[in-house]
């Protein structure tokens, strides 16, 4: 998802923040307090066309809504619990397919589907300053490819794009939801390391992490829904 918030002078570019769909920024406690109070406004909200349904409805299923009360630096108001937080139903100012371009202003980010963590996961390519923001997609650590609508074998084309990316030259940075910045040869090698241990062990094991994952979130989502 894409969050786009205008600074209202005309010569002034748009400001982008891309926002894992795994919430992470509940963990800043200003934010947190905004999303809660409903304080928090941004001009634009894009997804991709596959995850607009969810959003739509407020889909905690699919937004895997499991926050923890140990994540959270500051509740937002005395009494408040982690278990009461849920995704509140956005309609989507814009939706979003490959090739799409988002203008900032000084920058143009085009927009490429990289499903595989999630069915709507994007990159956002800067070509001219060859950076990716890439989201969920990737990043210094363990990839996510066991949540209820990640997908195996979408998550190895994705990965063979984006050593396409690096063979052509196209990325020298890149900026993930998690951790920190790399360059194109870290890149290059998650993307290979994940290919390549994407094999029958790691699909069986995938599976019975997905089966666990869904179970606890379909627990997790009627506790919501009964408060």
């Amino acid at each position: 998802m894409v969050y786009i918030k205008h600074t209202g002078a005309s010569n002034c570019p748009a400001r982008l923040m891309t926002v894992p769909q795994k919430l992470q920024c509940i963990q800043n406690s200003d934010v947190l307090q905004n999303c809660a109070t409903k304080q928090t406004h941004f001009d634009e909200v894009a997804v991709h066309s596959a995850e607009a349904a969810a959003l739509l409805h407020g889909d905690n299923y699919e937004a895997v809504t499991w926050l923890s009360d140990r994540e959270v630096a500051r509740p937002p108001r005395p009494g408040w619990s982690a278990r009461q937080f849920r995704v509140q139903p956005v309609r989507p100012s814009r939706l979003l397919q490959e090739g799409d371009v988002i203008s900032l202003g000084d920058r143009q980010l085009t927009v490429m589907h990289m499903p595989g963590h999630s069915r709507g996961s994007i990159c956002l390519h800067d070509k001219d300053r060859k950076i990716l923001f890439s989201g969920d997609v990737v990043y210094d650590g363990s990839m996510i490819d066991w949540l209820p609508y990640s997908r195996i074998s979408d998550y190895v084309v994705s990965c063979q794009r984006l050593m396409e990316l690096v063979d052509r030259g196209l990325v020298e940075k890149v900026l993930p939801g998690h951790f920190n910045m790399f360059g194109a040869e870290r890149l290059y090698r998650l993307a290979s390391n994940y290919i390549s241990q994407a094999g029958v062990c790691h699909k069986i094991s995938t599976c019975a992490m997905k089966s666990i994952a869904s179970i606890a979130l379909h627990v997790a989502n009627s506790r919501i829904s009964s408060q």
